[in-house]
């Protein structure tokens, strides 16, 4: 396990990495997850091992810190893991994000380009989104008020969420939590997905079969986003279906 101060009060990103050659490749966990329980697997899966592969715990999550002072909006999530790969010898990473993941992929690509030299965005969030109380995920999280989420909230979302998903929600802050969820729901401006129509690099989104035409996909495609449908699988993409992960992957990183 390895580590960086990533704020002014000390706290600390952690992350596991695999040793390998050529680009490194950062892998980012979603809202609720943690990158080495997700990535561990298809990380060193035939057509993806071999490179250096840091496994990176945003802050509030798993193995990174929690502290109650950060705000965890998008750009802060970016900024905080800017400092981190810099801390690790990091430029021009080919960043693999999922969910949550992939929207702070996006802000740091933005804020900090000499970092990120392709993205692959795993289900990843592209637009605002409204809270809705007793939904899944981000929405449901950020209609409660902070206090409200703190006060018990955070129990109806755990049997929401089910033991899967709790198995790494567990890890998180509370407060780490509400506020990521809040400020993903919110989004920045401009959107994750105006941030990444006007990048140059190469960008992927993989996205479920099942869940049919992702949003906006000419739009996309006409500003060189490539989009890749996954089939069985759902949100989770790499945990349902690694084997076709790994090769819409390796194909997004080669092509």
């Amino acid at each position: 396990m390895r580590s960086a101060i990533v704020t002014p009060g000390g706290d600390r990103i952690r992350w596991v990495e695999l040793a390998g050659e050529g680009p490194t490749r950062v892998y980012v966990h979603g809202l609720g997850a943690t990158s080495p329980a997700y990535f561990a697997e298809v990380a060193v899966h035939p057509l993806l091992a071999g490179h250096r592969s840091l496994l990176v715990d945003l802050l509030g999550h798993g193995i990174s810190d929690r502290p109650t002072d950060f705000d965890y909006t998008l750009e802060a999530h970016a900024d905080a893991l800017a400092v981190a790969l810099t801390h690790a010898g990091v430029a021009d990473a080919e960043l693999i994000a999922h969910s949550m993941g992939g929207s702070v992929a996006i802000v740091l690509g933005a804020r900090h380009p000499r970092l990120v030299s392709r993205l692959v965005l795993v289900d990843a969030n592209l637009d605002p989104i409204t809270p809705a109380l007793g939904a899944l995920g981000s929405s449901g999280i950020a209609a409660y008020s902070e206090q409200e989420f703190l006060d018990g909230g955070w129990k109806r979302v755990r049997d929401l969420a089910g033991s899967h998903w709790w198995s790494t929600m567990r890890l998180a802050g509370r407060e780490a939590l509400h506020r990521s969820a809040l400020h993903l729901t919110r989004g920045t401006t401009p959107t994750m997905r105006e941030l990444l129509l006007r990048m140059s690099i190469p960008r992927t989104c993989l996205f479920p079969a099942a869940d049919g035409p992702i949003r906006g996909a000419e739009a996309l495609a006409a500003a060189g986003v490539s989009v890749l449908a996954v089939p069985d699988c759902g949100h989770n993409i790499m945990l349902d279906n690694p084997n076709e992960f790994a090769r819409a992957t390796a194909a997004a990183l080669t092509g």
